[in-house]
């Protein structure tokens, strides 16, 4: 059976036409735990939970999954067996085989339903993963759910707003998403603080300065504040995000990673630019600006304006002489980082 959206799994779900499987997995967690409580909720029917909802995980013996899901349904049409994080390279190849063989010939009064809440399925995959997602492909559906872009974000985080009593004008959603980053789960709960504190004051908006005063940043969000003062040869303020980034614990290795990618950004779209391209070029080669890509390449540019090729490329030497520093010397990170940021600025400088 095919791979299905979750807007094909919510039909099945409204017309209670249920598959014999299901696999949800992705990396938008949230709408995913969502749409698999729902489904599982659903295919077990109205009535006697305690008996047509069999719900385990990846720790549960698999015998007892193979007997929840043979057993008939009790006083319903239709039962529900599911398994959280199911991860097949933790189990014998005895119980992987009896459950692949199960799910040959599921009967047609259950649904079996395998979602990931926490786990993400590997990249690189071993046969006892191959094996268990090819088994799921033909028996059932697999339902993705990836990270959502700027505008499915937008209305989800705008409908939560106004679900609470608020309004979220464009400038203050623009703030937020590039504060708070693009975790759906992230923006609800900045967004219900939002709400909450604008209602505090009597007032239904959400404006840019609230989103400034109440929405911490993320590491992307203050390196790219430290890079674009490095980029605008403002020394002072660059290392205050620097202080900042240590004071609230930030691993020197991530923040040197956030800055490699912010000078890389800028990198391809100045090399875009002086080939006689746009700007948004390198979205077309790199699968890193898909979903809120535009916004880090728009970004990309205006901190790239006054800079050269030759001199971006000096800077992308400077930070992997700092990786090399930070992984195998025994100088102080935060000198390492210190003395990085001198060196950048005189980079772009001439």
């Amino acid at each position: 059976m095919p791979t299905i959206t979750e807007q094909d799994l919510n039909k099945h779900i409204a017309a209670r036409g249920f598959g014999p499987l299901y696999l949800l997995s992705g990396d938008e967690k949230l709408t995913l735990k969502r749409a698999a409580r729902k489904l599982i909720e659903k295919s077990s029917g109205e009535g006697f939970p305690e008996f047509n909802r069999s719900i385990f995980t990846n720790d549960s013996d698999m015998e007892g999954v193979a007997a929840a899901v043979e057993a008939l349904p009790f006083m319903a049409e239709h039962k529900c067996a599911a398994v959280s994080d199911f991860d097949p390279d933790s189990k014998s190849s005895e119980d992987l085989e009896r459950l692949l063989s199960l799910m040959e010939d599921l009967p047609d009064t259950t649904t079996l339903v395998f979602w990931y809440p926490t786990l993400d399925i590997p990249a690189k995959r071993s046969p006892k993963w191959r094996k268990f997602l090819e088994a799921a492909g033909k028996a059932g559906y697999t339902v993705d759910f990836p990270r959502l872009n700027g505008a499915d974000l937008r209305r989800l985080i705008k409908k939560e707003a106004e679900r609470q009593g608020c309004e979220l004008a464009p400038k203050s959603w623009e703030k937020l998403l590039s504060y708070a980053g693009s975790d759906l789960h992230t923006l609800r709960s900045e967004t219900e603080k939002l709400c909450a504190y604008a209602l505090g004051l009597g007032q239904k908006e959400i404006t840019p300065a609230m989103v400034e005063e109440l929405t911490p940043k993320s590491t992307e969000t203050t390196v790219f504040i430290m890079v674009r003062a490095l980029t605008s040869g403002r020394y002072e303020e660059a290392y205050n995000q620097l202080d900042l980034l240590f004071y609230r614990g930030e691993e020197p290795i991530a923040i040197l990673g956030a800055m490699a990618a912010s000078y890389i950004d800028m990198y391809r779209v100045k090399a875009a630019l002086e080939s006689g391209l746009t700007g948004s070029a390198p979205a077309e080669y790199a699968s890193e600006y898909k979903g809120r890509g535009g916004f880090r390449l728009q970004n990309a540019e205006r901190s790239s304006k006054k800079l050269t090729l030759s001199g971006l490329r000096r800077c992308l030497d400077l930070l992997l002489e700092a990786d090399l520093s930070l992984k195998g010397s025994k100088m102080e990170p935060r000198l390492v980082l210190e003395g990085l940021i001198s060196r950048l600025l005189l980079a772009v400088q001439g």
